[in-house]
């Protein structure tokens, strides 16, 4: 007798999601939250620890590249072992990471900090859109991915205004790291009761050569994007920018090799492969480097070239807030309801360009009403994009591998966050000293060793040197989101190719009735299904 097909898991209500959504949603915010609240306390952080304008890239940097690296590892992992005691684990990394941070005394402690937050916060990323995947059917995933969506948005740009809170009230800046210590522990209290998801056991074999590589690879280019061009450190041009560019473009070729040999890569080169989910990496990379450099650098604009304080830094991005939440709600409940999503990524593409556009024409005189403009027209381009470019790669794989493409399209965004801030920083460093010297110069005031735009520190500055100084941020900012906006035309192009496949309704792609094993109720169901859902390059697989 031939053994029968599993039987396909029973769908979950609403009710029942949105119970296991509670403590997912709650650490997912928690891990936006630490990535960005510490954006409008950096010049205080800076100051108390005797940081340079280096240390200020790399304290975001060194979380978006321990994000980045880690979140293929936590997605394959979330393949082979349970995904809830994986997402707790991340938390408690986190808890240990925020409270190291916000105990550090010297630069270099702050940083390792910012690590292990990074790896916390790179596992809570892929494992809830992993567990949102495994739980839920890609045609009604986009109202539960709005939801997603919009704890990001809120998490993104709300952290900046919650930190310069922090910063001015007397807990001082380091509250700014403790705050979600027991945001994360109650994260953890509703997970144990609320996620109750079925794991099913399988064979595991880690790809620690992978892992080993693709950090190594990454990390070592992301370094050098960081420091060449700076007087300190390197040109761009120099026998070390060839060494470590040399280095990192052999491990990755290395990682290419080791990848397509093993059983299961870290990164399985047959789903971004895939020409859906290849074109998603593309544009999450854009996505990526608008979405971190627009924050990072958006409150710096406001306190430094506006002289606002951390507080009014941050409410001045509620606009950003309002457009990242509006656009991935709005879209993620259309999709639902229609089942159609290429026009969103197209759309969302459209206005991020505009609204990067319109950032760059703002300089150290615009009016802060059209700057709100401005950046609301950027936030509902971001929401429409980043939660709908997971949701069209997890339509195209299997359940199975809903972990190992989610983070895969998460690391890239990462990378792309992590490329985009250490660029566009030092673009920004470049230009401030440059018109800063000319400004002073116009003034008639002599400059020292042409380091013009070293200090971010304008309080005790005279005051016609101080005004030279917004001025030069002001400008400088401008051109940073010009060159944002020019990258957020690759993913336009990139969501043009992607072809539009109906959202499946079943968790997995269901298999195909046997020739000859009959014509009952469920193979119909399973032909009907996936007629509507499969790839060609899935349904030739699988025949």
């Amino acid at each position: 007798m031939s053994s029968q097909p599993a039987a396909p898991p029973l769908a979950m209500t609403h009710r029942q999601i949105m119970e296991a959504l509670t403590g997912l949603l709650a650490a997912f915010f928690t891990a936006i939250l630490s990535s960005t609240i510490v954006a409008n306390a950096l010049p205080t952080i800076m100051s108390d620890l005797h940081g340079t304008q280096t240390d200020f890239a790399w304290v975001i940097t060194a979380a978006l590249l321990a994000n980045a690296v880690t979140t293929p590892i936590w997605g394959k992992l979330s393949d082979l072992f349970n995904k809830k005691l994986l997402v707790q684990l991340s938390i408690v990394i986190f808890v240990a990471g925020s409270v190291m941070a916000g105990l550090s005394e010297t630069i270099p402690l702050l940083l390792t900090a910012r690590v292990i937050q990074g790896v916390a916060m790179g596992g809570l990323t892929a494992l809830a859109q992993a567990i949102i995947g495994t739980m839920i059917p890609p045609r009604d995933r986009g109202k539960y991915s709005g939801y997603m969506g919009a704890v990001m948005a809120v998490g993104t740009a709300g952290g900046p205004l919650l930190g310069g809170f922090i910063v001015d009230s007397p807990l001082g800046w380091r509250w700014t790291f403790f705050v979600c210590v027991p945001l994360a522990v109650v994260a953890l209290i509703l997970l144990q009761i609320t996620l109750k998801i079925e794991h099913i056991k399988r064979h595991v074999k880690i790809d620690w050569l992978g892992s080993i590589l693709l950090t190594s690879g990454v990390s070592l280019l992301l370094i050098w994007v960081s420091f060449a061009g700076n007087p300190a450190y390197y040109d761009w041009v120099s026998w070390q920018s060839a060494a470590m560019v040399g280095g990192g473009v052999v491990l990755l070729a290395l990682l290419v090799l080791v990848e397509s040999k093993m059983e299961q890569p870290i990164i399985p080169l047959k789903i971004i492969s895939e020409r859906t989910t290849a074109l998603a990496i593309i544009a999450s990379v854009a996505v990526g480097i608008a979405m971190f450099g627009s924050t990072t650098f958006l409150g710096q604009y406001f306190q430094v070239a506006r002289g606002a304080t951390p507080t009014e830094a941050g409410l001045l991005t509620l606009p950003m807030i309002a457009g990242n939440l509006t656009g991935s709600v709005v879209s993620g409940l259309l999709i639902s309801r229609t089942g159609k999503w290429k026009g969103y990524l197209i759309g969302g593409s459209i206005l991020l360009i505009g609204g990067l556009g319109l950032a760059g024409t703002m300089d150290h005189t615009t009016e802060l009403w059209q700057a709100g403009i401005f950046t609301a027209i950027l936030g509902v381009g971001l929401g429409m994009l980043m939660q709908n470019l997971v949701l069209a790669v997890q339509n195209t794989v299997r359940a199975s591998d809903i972990g190992s493409a989610s983070a895969s399209v998460a690391f890239f965004r990462s990378v792309g966050g992590a490329i985009g801030v250490s660029v566009l920083g030092a673009i920004l460093s470049s230009r401030v000293s440059e018109l800063a010297t000319q400004g002073l110069a116009a003034a008639g005031i002599p400059v020292e060793g042409g380091s013009a735009g070293a200090s971010m520190d304008l309080v005790d500055m005279p005051a016609p040197v101080r005004e030279i100084m917004r001025a030069a941020y002001g400008d400088a900012t401008a051109e940073v989101f010009l060159i944002s906006a020019g990258v957020a035309v690759i993913a336009l192009i990139s969501v043009l190719f992607i072809k539009e496949r109906p959202l499946r309704r079943t968790v997995d792609i269901l298999p195909e009735a046997q020739p000859g094993a009959g014509t009952g109720a469920g193979e119909s169901a399973a032909e009907s299904a996936n007629a509507e859902s499969t790839t060609p390059e899935l349904a030739s697989a699988s025949r």
